[in-house]
């Protein structure tokens, strides 16, 4: 009896329509964006356990633990304004410099920390990022995550502070909220842009103390930002106005004390503080996206 050969259905189809009939798709291919967001929301449980959990450990050898939240931004307090206000007498001209230099610290770390971590989040998470699949982006805002509950701890210090030190609580406090929810979504998006470049150039990490500490003098932390206007030509002083650090730092002083000095009105800053936090959330997510089925490989 002669052989039938039975003919392949499939043997003329390419590997993209083989593909597309199955359902299958490339490992570890990008998603699209509306994608990316649907499956960021999924992780929302894991995001939150890794900040809790790095928050845990961050203070786990300690004997005092979690109550260094609170030793942390009152010792960093005391130290400057021991060299800065007392030593140096930064503060000439401020009513209230004690509160003003605390807003200024504390506000400033919750960037520099994010910034700094968010630098190293893929390079130093390789072992995870290799073992699991998940939205890399989930890393950066988890570290964004951590540093906000340091940064609830530093505001309750900070409340005590401010009122210690003779602030009235007027309904201008209401602003605080609002104005640290903008700055979580620039730090959000900072966080990201940073991800993706130190993931590329590694000494980046490095650099960033350098930086940190340049952009630390240029937001007014430890000084009058009177005198920016005072010593800067006048377009060089236009431009650190818009210092999106100086905005945030800026807006939550004139929400807790009174008579802190500013470099714009309040209107204009709660304009730059919501361009800065869109623009810089939107263009680190998006840049980030774009970068993701890169991490983790090489």
């Amino acid at each position: 009896m002669a052989n039938t050969a039975v003919a392949d259905p499939d043997s003329d189809l390419t590997r993209a329509q083989l593909a597309a009939r199955y359902g299958l798709t490339v490992a570890g291919a990008r998603p699209t964006l509306g994608a990316y967001l649907r499956r960021l929301w999924a992780y929302r449980h894991f995001m939150r356990a890794y900040a809790n959990a790095k928050v845990t450990a961050s203070f786990g050898q300690a004997r005092l633990g979690q109550l260094w939240q609170v030793l942390t931004p009152l010792t960093n307090a005391a130290v400057y304004y021991l060299i800065f206000g007392v030593i140096l007498n930064t503060s000439r001209g401020i009513p209230n410099f004690i509160a003003y230099l605390c807003v200024g610290l504390f506000v400033f770390v919750f960037t520099s920390s994010v910034a700094t971590a968010g630098t190293s989040a893929i390079v130093g998470n390789l072992g995870l990022i290799r073992a699991l699949h998940f939205p890399r982006a989930a890393l950066l805002i988890a570290i964004t995550m951590t540093q906000f509950r340091h940064l609830l701890a530093a505001m309750v210090v900070l409340i005590g502070i401010v009122l210690v030190t003779g602030e009235p609580i007027t309904a201008e406090w209401l602003l605080v909220p609002p104005a640290l929810f903008l700055q979580t979504i620039f730090n959000i998006g900072l966080a990201l842009l940073l991800g993706r470049l130190g993931s590329k150039v590694t000494d980046l990490k490095q650099v960033m103390p350098f930086v940190m500490r340049t952009w630390m003098y240029g937001s007014g932390v430890l000084y009058s930002v009177a005198l920016f206007a005072q010593n800067l030509p006048k377009t060089l002083a236009n431009l650190v106005e818009l210092n999106p650090l100086l905005v945030y730092i800026e807006l939550v002083r004139h929400a807790l004390l009174e008579n802190a000095p500013l470099t714009s009105s309040a209107p204009r800053l709660w304009l730059l503080a919501i361009g800065w936090a869109a623009v810089v959330g939107t263009v680190g997510f998006v840049y980030f996206w774009r970068g993701e089925q890169e991490y983790g490989r090489g």
